[in-house]
């Protein structure tokens, strides 16, 4: 889980608006149903609205700062997710293939999209000509 936490310094209006998000997250894992979900995320939202004109920044940062530990404490164990998303049931279910699978075509796969694999090819060539122009050529070490 720690690999995808978002890193980096938000602004205030930041941290309050992913707080938002991920209180009315968590409330969707604990309300099933949606008008019992739909009446929670309008408490929420009046609670948030109570202070959006706050003025003391000091107080502010304290409010959000206590409202980041009470969502922290009221985490559902078994959260709700995306299907698609990571942890969800359909996540990477469908592989990708990677690029360079297309090198192992037969010469008569690639015959059947010519223009394809020859702007393929010529995008190889630039490409080898930008990474020893940029990193400079390869030379293989001589072991003796």
């Amino acid at each position: 889980m720690a690999g995808n936490l978002p890193t980096g310094i938000y602004t205030h209006s930041q941290r309050v608006c992913r707080l938002y998000k991920a209180s009315l997250r968590n409330l969707e894992s604990w309300y099933d149903r949606r008008w019992i979900f739909r009446y929670h995320a309008v408490l929420l939202r009046a609670r948030f609205d109570q202070n959006k004109n706050l003025a003391d920044m000091v107080k502010a940062r304290a409010l959000v700062a206590a409202g980041e530990r009470e969502n922290n404490s009221k985490l559902h164990p078994i959260p709700k997710k995306f299907a698609n998303s990571p942890g969800g049931c359909a996540y990477e279910r469908e592989v990708i293939p990677p690029d360079w699978i297309l090198d192992y075509w037969h010469p008569l796969e690639k015959a059947q999209y010519p223009e394809y694999f020859a702007r393929r090819e010529q995008r190889k060539k630039e490409y080898v000509i930008w990474w020893e122009k940029q990193y400079g050529k390869h030379e293989p070490e001589h072991h003796h």
